[in-house]
């Protein structure tokens, strides 16, 4: 890779589908959910090297201090942490960072800090495949290879090929019915969305000028009147709260000219779900994954997390166990989307 890269890592998720450890106040990318580093940690830790450059990063403003401690504890030092005083989507969150790299022609590598990849080789030989487009001006998103017609993710129709390795974009697919992601995974010519981009910081802006005008003035004047402290960057409150709240797809990638999808294998997951993750993290041989402390006796398919309290398991199987702080969370596996379904219980109490 020639070029350098600038990473922009998103952390503005709240992450509340992983209740009860994920919580507005720390959400799940500052958790340690599949190995010993937090998820923000294995974000940044997953763009170094000679061809990258130092990250910029994009977070709510009451996650200051655990942004700059996490990524510190790495040797990981940010060439801005752009702290949003309120979220308005991907879009935006963008367009500050665009703005905030010291070279409009950088390219940015654009990584939601709370997803999994396994297999970081793969992620940068597509990041290579893609570089020569960038250099001409497209913006690339990254299509994960599908194994499984999921209802909760977007989808991209792979079209025409437009160098070895890259595609352009056919069209984006809303998150659809079964039958559709069925049908899609069937026909070989899609792959999900999985929110990762690769685009020059001025050909992104440049696009967002064209479809979402509104977005970039707000965010530029956002910018033009932000304060900085050390590598923090608090944004002007009342121009950043005029911009619309659209995400990118909606914004610039399902409207512009020039959009291409670098297919790929890697290992990827969001951790939407506890059994996402029970599906991404080790198992010993009765398929239990287990973090903290945790006794497990003629148990089978589960998945146990605590960061405190002990659990004891007996004669179970296929269950999910969470325990943080004063909250226990027991549900079936299979059934963790639900977990939206007591968070809005719980607001009612």
């Amino acid at each position: 890779m020639s070029r350098t890269i600038v990473p922009v890592i998103l952390s503005g998720g709240s992450g509340t589908r992983l209740w009860p450890m994920s919580r507005p106040e720390r959400p799940k990318q500052f958790l340690a959910l599949t190995a010993d580093e937090t998820m923000l940690q294995l974000t940044a830790k997953r763009a170094v090297g000679a061809q990258f450059a130092a990250p910029i990063v994009v977070a709510n403003a009451a996650h200051a201090e655990e942004v700059e401690t996490q990524l510190a504890a790495i040797g990981s030092s940010p060439v801005a942490i752009i702290l949003e005083p309120a979220g308005r989507n991907t879009a935006p969150a963008i367009a500050l960072a665009a703005l905030a790299a010291d070279n409009g022609e950088d390219a940015l590598l654009v990584m939601p800090s709370d997803h999994v990849i396994a297999d970081v080789d793969a992620f940068h030989a597509a990041i290579l495949r893609a570089l020569p487009l960038v250099d001409d001006g497209w913006l690339v998103t990254f299509g994960i290879a599908p194994d499984a017609p999921e209802t909760g993710y977007g989808w991209i129709q792979v079209g025409e090929p437009v160098v070895d390795g890259v595609h352009r974009v056919a069209r984006f697919v809303e998150k659809p019915p079964l039958d559709r992601a069925e049908a899609m995974l069937a026909s070989g010519d899609h792959a999900w969305n999985g929110g990762i981009f690769l685009f020059r910081a001025d050909r992104y802006l440049a696009a967002l000028g064209l479809y979402a005008p509104d977005i970039v003035a707000s965010t530029r004047e956002a910018m033009d009147a932000a304060r900085r402290d050390g590598a923090r960057l608090y944004p002007d409150a009342e121009a950043f709260a005029a911009s619309p709240s659209e995400s990118i797809d909606y914004a610039v990638m399902e409207k512009a000219e020039r959009v291409a999808v670098a297919p790929v294998s890697m290992g990827w997951s969001d951790v939407g779900s506890w059994d996402a993750l029970h599906a991404v993290s080790g198992r010993d041989g009765d398929e239990n994954s287990h973090r903290g402390e945790v006794l497990a006796i003629d148990t089978r398919n589960c998945l146990v997390q605590s960061d405190g309290a002990r659990v004891s398991l007996v004669g179970v199987s296929d269950l999910i166990v969470v325990a943080s702080g004063n909250d226990i969370l027991v549900m079936p596996r299979g059934r963790s989307q639900e977990v939206k379904k007591l968070i809005e219980a719980m607001k009612r109490v």
